[in-house]
Formats: structure tokens, sequence, C-alpha cells
């Protein structure tokens, strides 16, 4: 059994593992998988940082931190910021906030959120 384990490991790509890894970790929080999320709901999702950008909504500037957590991805989108210190890609975070679609994305305004180790 665990060779078995061994030779998956060195045969499967690294972004696979990383990825369930990350799917692991979501799981041990308890919090609901990005798959599971519907639009206009109350949520709670983990996940890793993969991308900061500051983009211009209104006339005024917003920060978006796309989250995936492995199995899909949230955008965090926060009005009038243009930077929130330590919130960098590769960064874990959990997320709590009002869901909603925006086409194929799933953006949530002002999150609460908690910065992981």
């Amino acid at each position: 059994m665990a060779l078995k384990k061994v030779v998956e490991r060195l045969t499967k790509p690294v972004g696979e593992l990383d990825r369930q890894k990350l799917e692991a970790f979501c799981t041990e929080l308890g919090v609901t998988a990005i798959t599971d999320v519907t639009p206009r709901t109350q949520v709670r999702v983990a996940g890793e940082v993969r991308s900061v950008l500051i983009v211009p909504r209104a006339g005024a500037p917003a920060l978006e931190v796309t989250v995936s957590d492995g199995r899909g991805a949230v955008t965090a989108v926060f009005l009038g910021r243009r930077k929130i210190a330590g919130m960098s890609p590769g960064r874990k975070v959990v997320l709590d906030g009002v869901t909603r679609a925006d086409g194929a994305r799933l953006l949530v305004y002002n999150p609460r959120y908690q910065l992981l180790a």
C-alpha cells in the first residue's frame, strides 16, 4: 500500500498534488466548498489567494482577490481599497459574506476575512 502511494506521488503532476493538498486543507477547516456555493446566500469559504488586482469600479478603486479551494474559485471585491496588508498570492484566507453571480464568476463584496498561516 505504501509503495502504491509513493509511485502515485512520483507520477502525478505537482499541480495536481498541490490542488489535492489545498482541497484537504479546506475540508479540514469545515467550510463550504466553493463548488457548493449558490448565489445570494451567506457563505464561509476558505482557500488560497491566486491573484490580487486593483480594478476601478464607478471611478473608485476596488481590490479584487481571487481565492481558490482546489475545486473552484470565488472573487472577493473590497470596494474603495487599494491594498490589504498580508493579502498576497499564496496566502490562505477564510472569507465570510454573501455571494453574487457575475456571469460565470462568483463574487463576494466586502467580505469579512481571516488571514491564515
